[in-house]
């Protein structure tokens, strides 16, 4: 049994964030920088390079340590997919250092595989209702936010006197549309939608 390898795996959601704190949580497991793998980017889905580079190098009996139960995946159906994938399709165990319940190694015959497995439904899903509260409200605040007159995104790009100025010269034939769109600038797109409005403008 001497070659079972204790990994790590760290996943924080955008560059900004620190893993100090997963990373020392593993350090302190003894587990070595070579098995020990993080990735810098949203947990969306499992094509994360580092979260598939670790699964490819887990093996029957090895151990995975996870801080969270969250950083498996973005949903309860991703969590629930990867746990079945590491623990029955590779056969190795995963331990969830936040949560001593969710620790693989400790369940031997069916019943206790059972009780983990409703342990992990019930989480998951908690984890799921949780971040779908936290874009309920974050939907909330923008909403709130739009009412009281606060602009998202660019600025419109308005039909002003330097507008009217670019569109009299283009039309004239005295500038190209390319450069009368460099001089507003303008995408194409927005070029001829401010056109378009501008001559209903003139006809009205």
């Amino acid at each position: 049994m001497g070659d079972i390898r204790h990994f790590g795996y760290i996943r924080v959601s955008s560059k900004d964030q620190n893993e100090a704190r997963q990373l020392e949580a593993m350090k302190d497991l003894g587990i070595l920088d070579r098995d020990m793998y993080i990735d810098k980017q949203s947990g969306k889905d499992t094509n994360r390079f580092g979260y598939q580079s670790m699964k490819n190098g887990l093996r029957k009996g090895d151990i995975l340590f996870i801080k969270e139960l969250d950083r498996l995946g973005r949903n309860a159906q991703d969590i629930k997919r990867e746990w079945q994938e590491i623990t029955e399709g590779i056969g190795a165990h995963i331990v969830i250092l936040d949560m001593p319940i969710l620790d693989t190694r400790q369940y031997q015959n069916g019943l206790e595989k059972l009780i983990s497995s409703i342990v992990l439904e019930l989480l998951s899903y908690m984890a799921e209702r949780e971040r779908e509260k936290i874009n309920g409200r974050q939907k909330e605040g923008i909403a709130t936010a739009l009412n009281n007159g606060v602009v998202f995104g660019r600025p419109k790009k308005t039909i002003n006197e330097e507008f009217i100025q670019v569109y009299t010269e283009w039309k004239n034939g005295n500038i190209t549309a390319v450069e009368a769109m460099k001089r507003v600038d303008m995408k194409p797109n927005t070029f001829y939608r401010r056109v378009k409005e501008y001559e209903v403008q003139k006809v009205g």
